[in-house]
């Protein structure tokens, strides 16, 4: 398999190929470590590549296809999102399905400020459509590493937007899961695991690989067959200072759904309608000392270890909660941008926190997906942030299928 044709194809497709035995784990693999070798020196989304270790991984799933074991994603190069995603367990049922790991993607560096970049083994990581622009991160690498095809897959953890930012900015699918549904380290419980991929057949796996769960039907006009999916629209959630480009893409994505019968538009529910309470000094009062910041400064501002801090947040969580709860009782879903503002330079996100439209949903725990949405005026990807119920993943899946059917994709620069 020559490297191009590999990078055009889903996870999905891979696999069906690998289990038809039209072509071999081991050819997968090699096309994918040629890729990454070809691309790595300029992107640097890995921290490590496991070259000798995918090779052999490759080989014992040609075994096992050809003693006749059926594997859902047989021979499907994936990244795992820092040097210890291996041990993380969407990663482990991944491996179980057949995957073949092939390195660990970049995620920021110690002492950084702010999360929404990546340093990979080779330097900071860059924007596979703007090398001068961050890939957003956390989970940077993974991102960047889907965008330009070097894996159709890879793994991320949200913990304020770490999945949801850099899948806007990179032009792919990323999903954050509800809060508690798989285990994480994260002591907070604000961070939940999550995945990238360019493919919308390729969520629809994942989830039944690691959630055990089939993606839903959305929207009667694009292929579905339960209607459109009634959704409330909000730029800015009441609080958040959303640049107009980004908006202006992003609403016309939706604007686009709603032509094609994807969702339908309706006014919010509830006397707040579509507007929370600021969640920011929550989420770092609840995060505590010494996790995850975004600038130095808010840390000396919000002194999260005192008691006072903690019962404001439990408020404000509690406040959000029943605004939610309400928005979502009238709709089923809730559509913002993934980010008020387009990727921003290497140097840092400025004033502007990257984290403001995402890091509302990892305080309440519901489930959310960025949808490539289009591009700003200088080339930058736009995200479409799309939120439902806890638990309703495969709700969002189906939406996602509607939304890849009505023509909601971005995909280059690695096509496919």
């Amino acid at each position: 398999m020559d490297e191009e044709a590999y990078a055009g194809l889903s996870a999905v497709a891979l696999a069906a190929a690998v289990t038809r035995r039209e072509t071999a784990a081991a050819e997968v693999a090699a096309a994918a470590l040629g890729r990454i070798a070809r691309l790595e020196p300029s992107l640097r989304a890995f921290r490590e590549v496991w070259a000798d270790e995918a090779r052999a991984r490759a080989a014992e799933v040609d075994r096992r296809v050809a003693a006749g074991e059926r594997l859902p994603l047989a021979g499907v190069p994936i990244g795992v999102k820092g040097t210890a995603g291996l041990r993380a367990g969407p990663a482990r049922r991944l491996l179980a399905a057949g995957c073949v790991a092939v390195g660990a993607t970049s995620v920021p560096g110690p002492g950084t400020r702010w999360q929404t970049w990546g340093l990979g083994a080779g330097g900071r990581t860059a924007n596979p459509w703007r090398p001068d622009r961050s890939p957003g991160g956390s989970s940077a690498g993974s991102a960047a590493a889907v965008a330009a095809g070097m894996v159709p897959v890879a793994t991320g953890t949200d913990g304020a937007g770490s999945v949801r930012i850099p899948a806007a900015w990179c032009g792919v699918l990323g999903l954050k899961t509800t809060n508690g549904r798989l285990p994480t380290a994260d002591r907070s419980g604000l961070a939940a695991p999550g995945v990238l991929v360019r493919h919308a057949a390729d969520l629809a796996a994942w989830l039944e690989c690691v959630l055990g769960v089939r993606a839903g039907n959305a929207g009667g006009g694009a292929g579905g067959t339960g209607g459109p999916v009634t959704a409330v629209w909000s730029p800015d959630l009441g609080y958040a200072e959303s640049e107009a480009e980004v908006v202006r893409v992003v609403r016309e994505a939706v604007d686009r759904l709603a032509a094609a019968g994807v969702v339908r538009l309706v006014p919010p529910a509830g006397e707040a309608g579509a507007v929370l309470l600021d969640p920011g000094p929550a989420w770092l009062a609840l995060r505590g000392p010494g996790g995850e910041r975004t600038r130095a400064d808010m840390r000396a501002d919000m002194r999260a270890d005192t008691r006072a801090d903690r019962a404001r947040a439990e408020r404000t969580r509690a406040e959000n909660d029943g605004r939610l709860d309400a928005l979502l009782a009238g709709a089923r879903l809730l559509l913002t941008p993934a980010t008020p503002n387009r990727p921003h330079g290497h140097d840092g996100p400025g004033e502007r926190y990257s984290t403001a439209l995402t890091w509302a949903f990892n305080l309440s725990g519901h489930p959310a997906v960025s949808v490539p949405a289009g591009l700003t005026g200088d080339g930058c990807p736009a995200g479409l942030q799309i939120v439902a119920a806890r638990g309703a993943e495969p709700l969002l899946a189906g939406v996602v299928r509607a939304a890849e059917d009505a023509g909601l994709v971005v995909r280059e620069p690695g096509e496919g």
